[in-house]
């Protein structure tokens, strides 16, 4: 189950209104980033959280997901190399692999996150803060006390998100887990059904069923990972049945019912799935529905739209930075973003022209649509960077897709045996430049660094043709595409 963590004690007591040149509301990753980037402008700051410093990242998402996941993809990676594969046949040490979670989330304690606030000099106010009309902050503490934060310049929500559930007849009563108690729980169910086909659910399916649950995945949709290439999802779906997990595609899912510990889910045809828990990974909802948004005229509960410079349209003093803007649900994008607010209340304060006119300027979040990285860590890893063809065409460009198979690339075969992977570059045809990437199989995630600088930089493919990738390493599979495109 779950375990609820209580944090430490408040940095900074508030007996007394005050005022600071930034008020952060979340001290999650970007919020963290956020405060930092304006102090180092030499505005002072404070960031308001009523949970863990350091946000669902650290504890409940990000770090616990992989810390589950890297035994298991280095048990893979083994079985697949000659004279060490019969040294590694038996299952994984459970507790060990939790153990070793438990470490990366410091035991859902924050006091490192809270002395890194400290030393960048800015002020940590415990409590849940909420908007309070232009430039003001109320923060209530656990205690009741009610204070109140304003802002010389601006005020950013970074609160992110949180697991949207569907209204489902009986889930609530079910008490299903959501990413956070599938990355905290204390021991592998027997049995754990997953309502969903997207990267919470992929990546768990492959922690819970190599860490001995048997694991069924309901996907409403075609397949898994579907905001990606289509042969994306396939391959992690054809290893996770490989595995021993069920994966099935096209159903719906109409009730759930818990009896003692038994889940029962009720599909769509009638039949049923039987399960000792329920993973519902069926996408976010932005924590903006307690938040005072409509003190300034914003509706509580919806996605905040900003600028290039996430500053929320038609506001001149509030900013929306990572997951509650919707555009790019990811820790790194946000973090990105973070980089760009912070960059753009700094000038803005200091009455610095702004370069959000410049896609690639100092102030404009351009990655966040046209060059987001990803990597999936199931097995096989499954990684992209900037667009699908599906989404290049979507938006208009003439484009060519360009595939080639990974098990050809001679450092493939040498990282394992019967390595079975893809690789699509998407070129756009008018410019000779990639628009995005997709690599699928062992590894994969190390490089699509090199995709996305290809992207972000918009390097010519016949500059690209002097990038030699080193012999023999996966990476020459960069070579391959590049040989395949120009026939």
């Amino acid at each position: 189950m779950w375990l609820a963590h209580t944090p430490a004690t408040t940095l900074v007591p508030m007996t007394e209104d005050k005022t600071y040149d930034v008020v952060v509301v979340g001290a999650g990753p970007v919020g963290e980033n956020v405060a930092d980037r304006v102090r180092a402008g030499g505005l002072s700051a404070a960031i308001v959280e009523s949970e863990l410093v350091g946000g669902e990242c650290s504890y409940w998402a990000c770090m616990p997901s992989k810390a589950l996941l890297r035994p298991v993809i280095a048990r893979a990676d083994a079985r697949r190399v000659p004279g060490l594969r019969q040294m590694v046949q038996g299952p994984l040490d459970t507790p060990a692999v939790l153990a070793h979670r438990d470490d990366y989330t410091s035991h859902w304690k924050d006091d490192g996150q809270v002395g890194w606030i400290e030393s960048i000099g800015v002020d940590l106010i415990r409590g849940h803060g909420r908007l309070d009309g232009p430039r003001r902050v109320t923060v209530t503490a656990e205690d009741g006390t009610v204070s109140t934060l304003t802002a010389r310049h601006a005020v950013a929500v970074c609160t992110g998100t949180r697991a949207a559930l569907p209204d489902l007849p009986g889930l609530a009563e079910a008490k299903p887990w959501t990413s956070r108690e599938a990355t905290s729980a204390d021991k592998a169910p027997g049995r754990l059904v997953i309502v969903g086909g997207g990267v919470v659910a992929a990546e768990m399916a492959t922690a819970w069923q190599a860490l001995g649950s048997q694991v069924t995945v309901l996907v409403r949709g075609d397949g898994l990972l579907n905001r990606m290439e289509p042969f994306a999802g396939e391959l992690v779906a054809d290893a996770l049945r490989e595995a021993g997990a069920q994966v099935r595609t096209g159903v719906s899912v109409q009730a759930v019912e818990r009896r003692g510990a038994t889940v029962t889910v009720t599909l769509g045809d009638g039949s049923t799935v039987e399960a000792d828990e329920i993973l519902v990974a069926t996408g976010r909802a932005p924590r903006t529905e307690d938040i005072g948004m409509e003190t300034v005229g914003l509706e509580p509960g919806s996605w905040l739209p900003v600028d290039e410079t996430l500053r929320v349209e038609g506001s001149t003093w509030l900013y929306a930075v990572g997951d509650a803007n919707h555009r790019a649900l990811l820790t790194h994008q946000g973090k990105y973003q973070a980089r760009i607010a912070g960059a753009a209340i700094t000038a803005r304060a200091a009455g610095v022209p702004l370069l959000e006119t410049d896609r690639w300027g100092a102030h404009a979040a351009t990655a966040d649509h046209d060059a987001v990285p990803q990597v999936v860590f199931t097995d096989p890893e499954a990684a992209s960077a900037g667009l699908t063809l599906a989404e290049a065409e979507a938006a208009g460009h003439r484009v060519r897709a360009v595939d080639y198979d990974m098990a050809n690339v001679a450092g493939s075969g040498l990282y394992a045996d019967g390595y079975t992977g893809r690789a699509r570059m998407v070129v756009d045809l008018d410019r000779e430049v990639l628009l995005g990437v997709t690599f699928v199989g062992p590894g994969v995630g190390e490089l699509i660094h090199s995709a996305t600088v290809a992207i972000a930089g918009e390097v010519p493919l016949d500059r690209l043709w002097h990038a030699v990738p080193a012999y023999p390493t996966v990476s020459e599979v960069w070579l391959r595409l590049l040989e395949t495109y120009r026939g």
